[in-house]
C-alpha cells in the first residue's frame, strides 16, 4: 500500500540531496539517521584516507563509473570538490581503500534511493517480512500449503 499523499520522486529526490532525507519523508525515522550516518561516514571517511574524488571527463569506461559512483552521494560531492577534499593522495598507503569507501558510498546511496521509492510505492512495507523461500524465487510459504 503507497505511503498516503507522499511522492516516489519527492522521496527519490530527497535520498539523493542528503542520505536518509527520503526515508525520513516517508516517516521511517529510525533508519533515516541511521542510513544518514553510515553513507556520510563512509564517503567522509574515503576522504579522510586520501581517496580521489573521481572527476568528468578522461574517456574511460571505469572512470565514468567511478565518477558516477561519487555522485551518487548527492551535493556531498560538490561540497567536497568545491573545499577541495577530493584531491587524494595516490602515493598514500590508503589511497585506494579511500576509493573504495567514497565509491561504496555512493552506490549504496542509490540503493537507498530505489528504496525509498519502492517505500513510497508500497512495494515495500514496514511490518512485511518476506520469507527465505520468497527471498530465493521459490515458493512463498502459502503457496507450499496449496
Amino acid at each position: 500500500m503507497p505511503v498516503s499523499g507522499k511522492s516516489a520522486a519527492v522521496a527519490v529526490v530527497l535520498t539523493w540531496m542528503l542520505p536518509g532525507l527520503g526515508h525520513f519523508y516517508l516517516g521511517w525515522r529510525r533508519r533515516a539517521g541511521l542510513y544518514a550516518f553510515l553513507i556520510l561516514f563512509m564517503a567522509g571517511s574515503g576522504l579522510w584516507l586520501e581517496g580521489s574524488l573521481s572527476r568528468p571527463g578522461g574517456g574511460s569506461l571505469l572512470g565514468l563509473l567511478a565518477t558516477i559512483a561519487d555522485l551518487g552521494v548527492g551535493p556531498f560531492y560538490v561540497v567536497a570538490m568545491k573545499l577541495g577534499w577530493g584531491a587524494g593522495r595516490v602515493a598514500s598507503a590508503t589511497h585506494e581503500v579511500g576509493n573504495a569507501f567514497h565509491w561504496s558510498a555512493g552506490v549504496m546511496n542509490m540503493l537507498l534511493m530505489l528504496d525509498a521509492g519502492d517505500i513510497a510505492v508500497g512495494r515495500k512495507s514496514r511490518h512485511a517480512r518476506p520469507s527465505p523461500d520468497a527471498a530465493m524465487g521459490g515458493a512463498t510459504s502459502k503457496d507450499a500449503r496449496a
